[in-house]
Parts: structure tokens; sequence; C-alpha cells
């Protein structure tokens, strides 16, 4: 379903989501009969092909990034967002995901914790929200029929560089430590001292 405008947007966390018209606000309901533990493997999947959407908008798409588990940047700001939803069918597998879409194409709000950054492109929210449904269509089949193996090998081509500086916020606390990956399922892999840390969960900021 795509939406010109939102007059109620939701982010993470409850957060507000501003939604000027001329950017894309996307959700898509998938029905995927997968364990529910495979759950952000989804938001992963459509984190890559969001990046590959909005990187046909720009000249060089090595400004984007992307950011564990749900945010795409541009040049270092935030330029979209992921909102995976769930419910669960009995024996714990996923009776349907919803996948809220935002992506600043044409203006970029401001939020207080961070900065924001706008594509700046001269493209109605449906044609994006086209090439996206189609990258989207082909990740899907790749996980379907492959594994996960490969989203997560193209997640990782367009993520930080390991070793990047990373705080994770898990409720009121704090775990630091260096970008070194994701793991099998997806989880984020976080070097802290003189151990490997597997994050399920958590608000991930790159340091300084």
């Amino acid at each position: 379903m795509l939406a010109l405008r939102q007059s109620a947007g939701r982010g993470r966390a409850g957060r507000n989501w501003a939604s000027p018209p001329g950017n894309l606000y996307l959700s898509v309901l998938l029905r995927p009969e997968t364990p529910a533990r495979e759950a952000g493997q989804w938001s992963l999947l459509a984190g890559v092909a969001l990046a590959e959407a909005a990187g046909a908008l720009l000249a060089d798409p090595a400004r984007l990034t992307l950011k564990w588990p749900n945010d795409l940047l541009l040049d270092g700001a935030k330029c979209a967002g992921i909102l995976a939803e769930t419910n669960l069918a009995e024996g714990g597998t996923l009776e349907w995901l919803s996948l809220g879409i935002g992506v600043n194409l044409a203006h970029a709000p401001v939020l207080p914790d961070r900065p924001t950054a706008h594509l700046d492109a001269a493209e109605a929210p449906e044609t994006f929200a086209q090439r996206l449904l189609a990258r989207l269509s082909h990740w899907r089949s790749v996980l379907l029929d492959i594994g996960f193996a490969p989203v997560r090998d193209a997640w990782q081509a367009l993520a930080l560089p390991s070793g990047s500086p990373l705080r994770v916020r898990q409720g009121d606390a704090f775990v630091e430590g260096l970008y070194a990956g994701l793991a099998e399922d997806g989880s984020l892999l976080l070097h802290t001292e003189n151990t490997t840390r597997r994050i399920i969960a958590g608000e991930v900021e790159q340091m300084r």
C-alpha cells in the first residue's frame, strides 16, 4: 500500500514519523511462512532492496550505506528507514510480516537525535515504489530459493567498513565495540575488548 502523505506516521519505538508530500511511504505485506526467529532476515533483505532502488538515483551509489538493522544512510545521514512488524501463527511461524518503508525522496524532516538527508530525486514516489518492489521481489526469491547467505553477503557489501566503532543501546544499557559483520542468522557481530558479542536487538549509533 502506497500513501502520498501520512497524518500519523510512526517510526521505530513508537517515534513520530514526519510525512511531507513528495517522500515515499510504502507498506508491504508478506506471508513468508518461515520460523519467527528469521523475521529479522526479512528486514535486512528489505534494506538491500532499498539501497539498490535508491542507488539508481545517485551518480555515486557508494554514498549509501546500510545501518543495522533497518536504516539507510546517505553520506552518513539517515535518508530512509524500515519498520518490520509481525504476527505469529501456531507452531512458531510467521503468519504475516509487514514492512513499513519510508524514504526521503524530496524532503529531509529534522530529527532530534540524528542527522537526516534526502535523495533530491526528481522522481515520483509511485515510480520509486515500482523499482523498490521489483528489487524486493528479486531478493524474496533469492531468500526462499537459496537461503539467507546471499542476502547476508549483499547486506554486508552495503554496510559500514569492518572495524567501524559502534554504540548499541539496549534499553537503558549501552554496548560499545567495533563492527565485525553479521552472524549467519543476521545478528550484528560486535568486537568488545577480548570477545565478539552477538547482538540480536538494539539501536545502533556510529561513533566518531
